[in-house]
């Protein structure tokens, strides 16, 4: 199906925070309890319209052991947006963020969008990390911050769709250039359709004649 861009989304995060059933929401609209750990990454699509452009998000879910952070690394170039990941209900994975920002600074492009999300907001009663936490930890970083729950599903659409706003208002603004793919954006057919259909509006003159289309 044509779409106007392709943004490239990378979710990282500690082992068991939600990051395959946050894709999994995304993507099929349901949630699978029980899910085996995520060896090395697994990938996942969806369209969604952003200022009435069709925009393919490409997301690849990364494994959140150590043993596969190399992996992970090699994914972080070429990505336009991130999803940085943490459980609300287990503080040690809170804590763990500022190792997986500096690894997504380090690897990733310059102006990659970057959406802090604690997960599981559902478990309200097992909640070790305050809402209040996350959002200082986002304002410290420049990063967006939102609460989420793949289980109920609370969230996760903004979650995805806000971080595509941001990547493609850079856009808009020329802060992100289009031609080069290592910034996490292809241009799809239906941009360069439209792009040439004004070319030849420009150019094509009255040549032709009426008709109609």
């Amino acid at each position: 199906m044509a779409y106007a861009y392709l943004f490239k989304y990378i979710i990282i995060g500690d082992t068991g925070v939600g990051k395959s059933c946050l894709l999994l929401q995304f993507t099929d609209k349901r949630f699978q309890p029980v899910h085996d750990l995520t060896i090395g990454v697994e990938f996942g699509a969806r369209m969604i319209t952003i200022d009435g452009k069709r925009i393919k998000l490409q997301i690849w879910d990364t494994a959140g052991q150590e043993s596969f952070r190399s992996i992970t690394r090699s994914y972080y170039r070429g990505a336009a947006g991130a999803l940085l990941v943490y459980d609300i209900t287990r503080r040690d994975t809170f804590n763990h963020l500022t190792t997986w920002l500096e690894d997504a600074r380090h690897y990733s492009n310059s102006n990659m969008v970057i959406m802090l999300i604690g997960n599981k907001s559902d478990l309200e009663s097992r909640r070790e990390v305050n809402k209040e936490e996350g959002e200082a930890f986002a304002r410290e970083h420049g990063l967006i911050f939102m609460e989420t729950s793949a289980k109920t599903a609370s969230n996760v659409e903004e979650a995805f769709i806000n971080t595509a706003k941001e990547i493609y208002e850079k856009i808009q603004e020329g802060v992100l250039d289009i031609n080069n793919e290592a910034n996490g954006v292809k241009i799809g057919l239906q941009h360069a359709a439209a792009t040439n259909a004004i070319h030849v509006g420009h150019h094509g003159g009255q040549q032709g004649g009426g008709g109609c289309c």
